[in-house]
């Protein structure tokens, strides 16, 4: 009879979960890549195999949620708003370690807590690709990203789970894809 009833209480847990927070990084059936949206295209290969999960103190919790999207969608965005017209750019994800790092060890209460400290920083690896309108390579290799000092740059106002993480593309970004100067008008040439 026992079964019966835990079955039943966690058939009500799971109806009354938001389909969002079952939803799973690992799970097998949702894509690996963004919808091919301008000039930049982002993919990743098996969130199972990111650091972020692999060295977890709670592997269940860290695979919740749809952060890998987000983080792809936040970076083929950022990218899009860089990247000078004709130019086209293809990055592949293949290691995410996001900022913090679960502690189980500080008890029951904290053991879906995501701790922040300074040797938990944010780490990223990304194969990237730059083309010219010509179809010329301008760029490509491996990318690894870390932001060492993450939390000494931090708004508390910014209540964003992933905001060390898009801080962190975004200053990639700014590295790799400068502002182009401004056009200089043939009048205004000094």
């Amino acid at each position: 009879m026992r079964p019966l009833v835990l079955t039943a209480l966690l058939a009500g847990f799971a109806l009354a979960m938001p389909a969002e927070a079952a939803r799973r990084v690992t799970d097998p059936e949702l894509p690996r890549s963004l919808p091919a949206e301008g000039s930049v295209s982002v993919d990743w290969t098996d969130p199972a195999r990111f650091s972020d999960l692999r060295f977890s103190n709670n592997r269940w919790e860290a695979q919740q949620g749809d952060w890998v999207t987000t983080l792809a969608r936040h970076l083929q965005d950022s990218a899009a708003r860089r990247l000078p017209a004709g130019q086209q750019m293809a990055v592949t994800i293949t290691d995410i370690q996001r900022a913090g790092r679960y502690e189980p060890w500080a008890g029951i209460n904290y053991s879906h807590v995501r701790v922040m400290r300074d040797v938990y920083p944010p780490r990223m690896t990304l194969n990237v690709r730059i083309t010219g309108a010509d179809g010329q390579v301008l760029a490509e290799g491996e990318r690894k990203l870390a932001d060492m000092s993450y939390l000494q740059s931090t708004m508390p106002t910014d209540t964003d789970n992933l905001r060390f993480e898009k801080r962190m593309i975004d200053d990639w970004l700014r590295r790799e894809l400068p502002a182009s100067p401004p056009a200089v008008a043939s009048g205004d040439a000094p």
